[in-house]
C-alpha cells in the first residue's frame, strides 16, 4: 500500500513515521530543498519541542483556534507521549522555568537527527524540491501532479503547513474542502512613533499588556525592541487577538502595567510609603517595583519629574503621572513584525470537515490532515509543535490501517 505525505516538516515527518510499517510504502513530498526547516530555527535554534505536561483541559487553553478539536486529539497523544518518544530515541529533554521543553543538547539538530534517523530506519522515501501542484481523487486512490512528475497513492496525508496567502492552498482545490483565509498569529507590536523604542533590549519579567477597547489582556514578560514591544505577554495577545487586530489593520492602543503584582492603588500607596520613609532620596536613581533603571528614568521624565528631584518634593500631579506610566502605559501600535523566524498562521482547513479521532477528511476516505494546514494555532511555548506531533501521530496511525480499522502490519 502506498501512502503519500505532503510536507517535510514536523507534522509531516511524524505522520510518515507512524504510517510506516510492513506492507506500507511511505513517501514524503517536500516542495523546498530543505527538510524540517521550522524545527531548525525554532527557539533560537534550540527547538522548543513541547511544553511541560499539564491536564488536557489546561493544555487546550493555549490554542486560540482549535481548543475543542484538540481535546480529542490530545486524549490520544499529548506532551508526555512526545517526551517519551524523543527520549526513547536519544533526545533527552529539559524543562525551563516557564514550562518550555528543549533538548538537553540545546540544539534543534538533535530533534532533526532523531526524525531523519527514524525515517531512514523505516525506509521512508523523501523527495525534496518536489512541490505538489494538484491532487485528484480517482476512485480509491489519489493522483498527485508534482514538480517531479505524477504519483499515485492509496492514502494521502496533507501536512503542508500554514501559508500567508490563500492562493498558496490552490493545490487543494480539487478536494472541495473549505479553507479559512490565513491571518498572521504570534507577532510583535510595532510602535514607530513611540520614544520607548530607544530603550530596546530592556525587559520586565511580569507585565500585563491589554488592548484598549477589548477584553484581551495577557500577563508575562514584556520586552522592548527597536521596533516596539515583544515578549510572551505581547505574543499571547497577538495570537488571541489575531482576527481583531487584522480587522483594525494593526492599528491599536496597547496599555501596559509594568509589574503585574501591583494595581493602580497599590502603586500609589507604595510610592507614598516610600516618600515617608526616604524623602531625601533622588527619584531618578532610586527605582521601585523591579523596574529596570533606564526604564524608570524614562517614566520619571514622562511624569515631569526633574533630574535630581527628591521623593519628598514630588507633587500630587507628579505622583499620579508616575502611577499612570507604571500601571497604564499608553502605546500606539501601528503594524506588526513576525516573531523571530517563527511564522505562524491562523486559518486553513475548517476543523468541522475533519474527524478529530483520526484526522481523516469527512469528504474523502483515506485523506488525512496534520499540523498547521488545519485551522489550529498555539501561543509561543512549544504548543504549536505539540499540535504538530499529536495530529501527525493520529493521521499516521489512522492511515496505517485498512478500511476495517485493522492494522495492516
Amino acid at each position: 500500500m502506498k501512502i503519500g505525505v505532503i510536507g517535510g516538516g514536523a507534522a509531516g515527518f511524524f505522520a510518515a513515521i507512524h504510517a510506516s510499517g510492513a506492507g506500507r510504502d511511505v513517501t514524503i513530498f517536500e516542495k523546498s530543498p530543505k527538510l524540517l526547516s521550522k524545527v531548525k530555527v525554532s527557539g533560537g535554534g534550540r527547538c522548543n519541542v513541547t511544553h511541560r505536561p499539564m491536564e488536557i483541559s489546561k493544555l487546550v487553553k493555549n490554542y486560540p483556534r482549535g481548543e475543542k478539536f484538540l481535546k480529542k486529539v490530545f486524549s490520544k497523544f499529548k506532551s508526555e507521549d512526545t517526551i517519551t518518544w524523543f527520549e526513547s530515541r536519544g533526545v533527552p529533554l529539559k524543562i525551563e522555568g516557564d514550562g518550555r521543553m528543549f533538548p538537553i543538547s540545546d540544539s534543534s539538530q538533535s530533534v532533526i537527527d532523531a526524525l531523519l534517523k527514524e525515517a531512514q530506519k523505516l525506509k521512508i522515501t523523501i523527495l525534496k524540491s518536489c512541490g505538489v501542484k494538484s491532487i485528484t481523487h480517482i476512485e480509491n486512490q489519489y493522483k498527485l501532479e508534482t514538480d517531479s512528475g505524477s504519483f499515485v497513492v492509496d492514502k494521502l496525508i496533507i501536512a503542508s503547513g500554514g501559508h500567508p496567502k490563500i492562493d498558496n492552498y490552490s493545490f487543494l482545490n480539487n478536494l472541495n474542502h473549505s479553507i479559512l483565509d490565513p491571518i498572521p498569529s504570534l507577532f510583535t507590536f510595532n510602535t514607530p512613533k513611540e520614544s520607548i523604542r530607544e530603550l530596546m533590549g530592556l525587559s520586565v519579567g511580569d507585565g500585563i499588556v491589554k488592548i484598549e477597547g477589548t477584553k484581551l489582556n495577557y500577563r508575562g514578560p514584556v520586552l522592548v525592541t527597536h521596533w516596539g514591544v515583544s515578549g510572551p505577554a505581547v505574543l499571547k495577545l497577538s495570537a488571541f487577538g489575531a482576527q481583531w487586530l487584522k480587522d483594525q489593520n494593526y492599528i491599536a492602543t496597547a496599555l501596559i502595567n509594568w509589574n503585574g503584582e501591583f494595581g493602580e492603588e497599590q502603586y500609589n500607596a507604595h510610592i507614598k510609603s516610600y516618600i515617608l520613609a526616604h524623602p531625601n532620596r533622588k527619584v531618578e536613581s532610586n527605582t521601585l517595583f523591579d523596574i529596570p533603571a533606564r526604564l524608570w528614568e524614562h517614566f520619571t521624565r514622562l511624569s515631569g519629574i526633574e533630574n535630581g528631584q527628591l521623593y519628598g518634593s514630588l507633587s500630587k500631579k507628579q505622583i499620579n503621572k508616575l502611577v499612570q506610566n507604571l500601571f497604564c502605559y499608553n502605546l500606539k501600535v501601528e503594524g506588526k513584525t513576525t516573531f523571530k523566524e517563527e511564522f505562524v498562521t491562523a486559518g486553513g482547513i475548517y476543523l468541522n470537515e475533519v474527524n478529530p479521532e483520526t484526522l481523516e477528511s469527512k469528504f474523502h476516505p483515506n485523506l488525512y490532515f496534520a499540523g498547521e494546514v488545519l485551522n489550529i494555532d498555539g501561543i509561543t511555548g512549544g504548543f504549536n509543535f505539540q499540535a504538530a506531533w499529536s495530529t501527525g501521530f493520529l493521521a499516521g496511525i489512522a492511515s496505517s490501517k485498512n478500511q476495517h480499522g485493522t492494522n495492516l502490519s
